[in-house]
């Protein structure tokens, strides 16, 4: 399981987050990469750290994963590059973090969510798994979200739309390529928290909102997902295929909802307001809610007017 030598695995939305993560995880296992993202730069300062932990060989292609012809020049140079892709891990995503309700959401802000997360997965697996059949195999993990899997209070209406459809597409095509030699999974994460959102989370509450609902009763680290997901690309995993692993805390397993209402409900009220009075909750508010209920700085209120 640990141990890629050999194998070249590609990674979309690699810059940063969990896809920095993925590549530095596969990088000390010894794999060859193939890093795509938007940002040249930073996948280049990925590229870095990865050759220093341990990577043979790593390939910085930047692209946009809802653009075909990125799609397709990025894969092309990997082949070109290091002659076969063992591995996808289709990580590319976008949210939106407004707390907009589904009777508000517009569909400008639905299409670019959609060409991310579900277009951008599809053409990926197309034109990767297309390799992968040619060549004899190989194993595409689909980064999904247990926000596909069932309702949550914290979803984005459109993100729980192409999240719910991703999974369905890993298990479509676990399906119709397993006689074929290509696997394909999804891993669908609780919320993990990452050394660049560690600051915001910790500083709105929103870690101890999370924790508040999740089983476990804490967010789940970086590594937690990272070793999951190089599971299911490897040799360790070669009799799974069509599966969504959760990777939550029990957060689905529990099936719950709110103990205080989420503080996003509260936000947008004077341009887009939620319709309707909802649930107001069990208990008081704690103090660490109250510093949530202006929203986030930069996109509900200038920060340097506070």
């Amino acid at each position: 399981m640990n141990d890629f030598s050999g194998k070249t695995i590609l990674i979309t939305g690699a810059s940063y987050g969990l896809g920095e993560g993925f590549a530095h995880g596969l990088a000390r296992a010894g794999a060859n990469l193939v890093l795509t993202a938007r940002s040249e730069d930073l996948l280049n300062n990925v590229a870095d750290a990865c050759r220093e932990l341990g990577s043979p060989k790593v390939t910085v292609a930047a692209g946009d994963v809802s653009v075909e012809d990125d799609v397709k020049r990025v894969v092309a140079a990997g082949i070109e590059e290091h002659g076969k892709i063992d591995g996808l891990v289709n990580n590319a995503g976008v949210n939106d973090m407004r707390g907009v309700a589904p009777e508000q959401f517009d569909m400008e802000t639905w299409n670019w969510i959609m060409s991310i997360d579900l277009n951008g997965v599809f053409m990926y697996a197309r034109e990767v798994g297309r390799h992968m059949l040619e060549t004899g195999g190989g194993s595409i993990v689909n980064i999904c979200s247990i926000m596909g899997d069932g309702a949550n209070e914290l979803n984005v209406i459109a993100y729980t739309a192409a999240k719910g459809a991703v999974r369905n597409l890993s298990l479509q095509l676990g399906c119709e390529w397993a006689d074929r030699g290509v696997r394909v999974n999804s891993v669908s994460p609780g919320f993990i928290i990452t050394e660049m959102v560690r600051p915001a989370l910790e500083g709105m509450g929103m870690d101890k909102w999370i924790a508040s609902r999740t089983p476990m009763r804490r967010i789940g680290e970086l590594e937690e997902i990272v070793a999951p997901v190089m599971f299911l690309l490897s040799e360790g995993a070669a009799y799974i295929t069509g599966h969504d692993l959760a990777v939550d805390g029990g957060t689905n397993a529990a099936r719950g909802y709110y103990q205080i209402p989420p503080i996003h409900q509260e936000w947008n009220a004077d341009t887009a307001p939620r319709i309707g009075k909802g649930y107001e909750g069990v208990q008081p508010r704690p103090d660490w809610y109250e510093a949530m209920s202006a929203g986030i700085p930069g996109i509900h209120y200038d920060p340097t007017q506070s």
